[in-house]
């Protein structure tokens, strides 16, 4: 997952809104959506068929994790994958629970580095994972919040661009999915530098197309005052790809793709 919108507290009758786009290689096999665990909680979200991990999970309770990685020349293949990580938050009833429980015997080594949101109706946290023996948590205000391949608090041309993007749409409930197939770079390419790959300028865009790696999928979740969210996805870049309701999904057989397809 290479970016993450989150608005907490500022849509009125929706508590959060996350909208995500997932850049991965093309040739590395994943489902959009899928129901990731059947119960107690039921889980909705995306798979990668290579690690059997995902980017972003959301539960029945309306508690969502989704993830960015830090860009990095090569991942360390000793490392546990970070696709555990969402489904392990989702697996509690609220955030501040599923933070304070597994944040708790966390060992942000023992994963590639990377950085995650982890919210539901009460709250929103941001979960540093990109070095130190603890998971470094904050937790955050009402307000609106753009997570790239870079700490939340770390300003990037990207993230202030998507951030722009956002503060612009009139309906922020609607506007979110034209801000996911925004191909505008908002940087020129960069150079490789020390354990960081070289990017080119279409990796600051919020869609992203390059030769071998681009946008593969997105993603929006509507957690309302109550009830269960309802999930959205595009099973292909969002710029031509359609976003469908797949809110049926919460009560589809497990393994069923619920009306994506």
């Amino acid at each position: 997952m290479c970016l993450l919108i989150a608005l907490f507290g500022t849509v009125p009758d929706v508590p959060l809104l996350i909208a995500a786009n997932r850049d991965e290689l093309y040739q590395r096999p994943a489902d959009p959506v899928t129901v990731l665990r059947d119960g107690q909680p039921r889980i909705l979200g995306g798979r990668d068929e290579l690690a059997g991990g995902t980017w972003l999970a959301v539960n029945e309770h309306g508690l969502v994790a989704a993830l960015t990685n830090q860009p990095t020349t090569a991942r360390d293949r000793a490392r546990r994958s970070r696709g555990e990580l969402p489904l392990a938050f989702t697996a509690y009833p609220d955030a501040k629970t599923a933070v304070t429980e597994v944040c708790a015997r966390l060992e942000p080594a023992a994963y590639n580095p990377c950085w995650m949101l982890v919210g539901d109706r009460q709250a929103l946290f941001s979960v540093d994972l990109s070095g130190g023996h603890r998971a470094r948590v904050e937790e955050l205000s009402p307000g609106s919040y753009v997570l790239e391949n870079a700490p939340l608090r770390q300003p990037s041309a990207k993230q202030q661009r998507v951030a722009g993007l956002v503060d612009a749409v009139q309906d922020q409930a609607q506007g979110l999915a034209e801000v996911l197939r925004d191909h505008q770079p908002a940087a020129g390419p960069q150079p490789a530098g020390p354990g960081r790959p070289a990017r080119p300028a279409a990796l600051s865009a919020a869609c992203v197309h390059t030769e071998r790696y681009g946008t593969r999928s997105a993603m929006i979740v509507s957690v309302g005052p109550a009830g269960l969210p309802r999930v959205s996805v595009a099973a292909g870049p969002p710029c031509v790809t359609p976003l469908l309701d797949v809110t049926g999904m919460w009560a589809s057989p497990a393994g069923q793709p619920g009306n994506l397809r």
